[in-house]
């Protein structure tokens, strides 16, 4: 029988081939002089994942579904048999003596059942620091000489079986920060020891494309609302208003210091405030009927509260819009953009403040042909007003429509970038951002920050709803609607039957919030519309209208 391997070193990984080749390279000649076994847990990662895998000498495992890296990190020791058990991330390379030295540290150290060592950040380029920041990916440095320490991190990480009976698996439902600090907390809580050994050194690499300032920026935002979530799960955590004090002064510093790596820490504090916002309730909603066709909130934003949070979730979408140069660069491809034909049609309240006139007026500053067509509401509603302004406007050649409410803030240079990014990404249904202090229903239309464009599974039909020429032979003339609920769930159903591509522009937010939703008319007459019109026809129900498909962070 062959006895057990003297350690087993697993590899959660997905979808980077590339790293993981790299850490391979490093470490399975070191594996198989130690008598370890080498496990690469694909969590999701597919054939290149595989085929890496098994030219470098690793065993390879696909679980059967990608579960994130604690699950991962679970399977593979289940599916291993050595003692110690010793993580690694896929984007390391570790250095001749590596594992040498971790190995050695378990038998010097045989009162401690998890062990660590340092993790140095090997960035290939990078923005520029002025070196008052910590680096822009994870590093651990407890100094040259080996120690007790509180924690350790599953980039390095060794772990004597014993421990993982006593305490049991990682905890599958944390996803980015905390994954391995949740299940060390609940290891020294009941008495166990970690050690730091200084000789067992790693390098956590990004390569010159993962080093770029957007790359970067993007990926600190995600841990930093994973960041967020962790801290709620422990009860911890600094207030939403503490949150924004720290967002600024992150931004102080980069302008102060000039500091380009201060840009990704200001991305991670974006992310903490935005997860802290949507954790506490910034925008008040009111229910609805549950008919499946309906958002089930009101999407309303009133109250000081309310109003506060929403401000402050727009000031970090603004922040993370600015440190990443995203206004100028939009705008910069905005104006290479071939000139397109627009019809921009409007429904107006004469017995209401609007803001249909400044609206226009955005629209004809636009580089593009526009042709603005306007109509007072009268007794008629929505779309039988735009189904009457559509019959007397000639559309051959037009390559957008837009329908438009007079309630709707444009931002500066809006129609240019706007349709330079849906067409950038095939969008043949698209619609603006709402920023966050705006009347939005559905969550998805609410924009993201460190996204230029996402594709939905929805397109709303208003505030702003824009047509590419290719719909209009399916979705024009306008049914017989007065109000139009559920227009837009049958949209939707047809675009995903014709293959069309729909999607929010996150690039180009726009300010909804004149009026309350429906204050011309009662929402129940829409809803007993809705429901009519959707009795025989095809539909998206709202659980997947809410649904981001692929968020596109760059367009170049």
């Amino acid at each position: 029988m062959p006895s057990a391997p003297a350690a087993s070193i697993l590899i959660p990984t997905r979808g980077r081939p590339r790293y993981l080749a790299v850490a391979l390279a490093s470490i399975v000649s070191q594996a198989h002089a130690e008598g370890a076994e080498v496990l690469v847990i694909s969590d999701g990662g597919g054939a290149p994942t595989r085929l890496v895998g098994e030219r470098l000498g690793a065993r390879v495992i696909e679980p059967a579904s990608a579960g994130g890296a604690n699950a991962a990190r679970n399977a593979g020791i289940a599916a291993t048999t050595g003692d110690p058990v010793i993580l690694i991330d896929d984007d390391v390379r570790a250095p001749a003596g590596w594992l040498p030295a971790l190995l050695d540290g378990l038998r010097r150290y045989p009162d401690h059942d998890v062990f660590g060592g340092p993790i140095v950040a090997v960035l290939d380029g990078g923005p520029r620091s002025c070196g008052r920041e910590q680096p822009p990916i994870t590093t651990l440095w407890l100094g040259s000489e080996d120690r007790d320490a509180d924690l350790v991190w599953s980039a390095n990480m060794a772990i004597r079986r014993r421990a993982l009976d006593r305490v049991g698996p990682f905890d599958e439902s944390i996803h980015g920060r905390g994954e391995e600090e949740e299940w060390e907390r609940r290891y020294t809580a009941v008495g166990g020891r970690i050690r730091y050994l200084a000789a067992a050194g790693i390098e956590h690499r990004r390569d010159q494309e993962d080093a770029s300032l957007p790359r970067l920026s993007a990926a600190a935002y995600a841990l930093g609302r994973s960041a967020r979530r962790y801290d709620i799960a422990k009860s911890t955590g600094p207030s939403v208003a503490r949150e924004l004090i720290t967002l600024a002064e992150t931004v102080g510093h980069v302008i102060r210091r000039r500091c380009a790596s201060g840009i990704v820490s200001v991305a991670h504090n974006a992310g903490r405030l935005t997860e802290a916002i949507a954790r506490s309730g910034a925008v008040k909603v009111v229910p609805t009927p549950s008919d499946d066709f309906l958002s089930g909130t009101s999407g309303q934003v009133w109250g000081i509260r309310a109003t506060s949070r929403a401000i402050a979730a727009d000031l970090a979408c603004d922040a993370a819009a600015l440190v990443t140069l995203e206004p100028w660069r939009v705008r910069r491809a905005a104006h290479t953009w071939p000139r397109r034909r627009v019809l921009a049609l409007a429904v107006q309240r004469d017995d209401v403040p609007n803001v249909l006139p400044a609206a226009r007026a955005e629209l004809l500053r636009s580089r593009h042909e526009v042709r603005f067509e306007s109509t007072p509401m009268g007794d008629r509603g929505k779309f039988e007003n735009l189904q009457q302004l559509l019959e007397r406007t000639p559309i051959d050649g037009v390559d957008w429509l837009l329908l438009i409410d007079d309630d709707v803030a444009l931002p500066r240079g809006f129609l240019d970038e706007f349709v330079s990014l849906a067409e950038r990404f095939d969008l043949a249904m698209a619609q603006p951002a709402h920023r966050w202090r705006s009347h939005a229903a559905w969550k998805v239309t609410r924009r993201r920050p460190f996204s230029a464009v996402r594709e939905t599974a929805f397109v709303e039909i208003g505030p702003l709803c824009a047509l590419r020429s290719q719909t209009f032979e399916t979705l024009l003339p306008f049914p017989p609607l007065r109000f139009g609920w559920g227009l837009d769930a049958h949209w939707s159903a047809l675009a995903r039957s014709h293959g069309w591509r729909q999607g929010v522009v996150d690039a180009t937010p726009i300010q909804h919030g004149l009026r309350r939703i429906a204050s011309s008319y009662d929402p129940a007459d829409a809803i007993d519309e809705g429901r009519a019109f959707l009795a025989d026809r095809p539909y998206t129900p709202a659980a997947q209208a809410n649904r981001t498909l692929v968020t596109h962070r760059r367009w170049s």
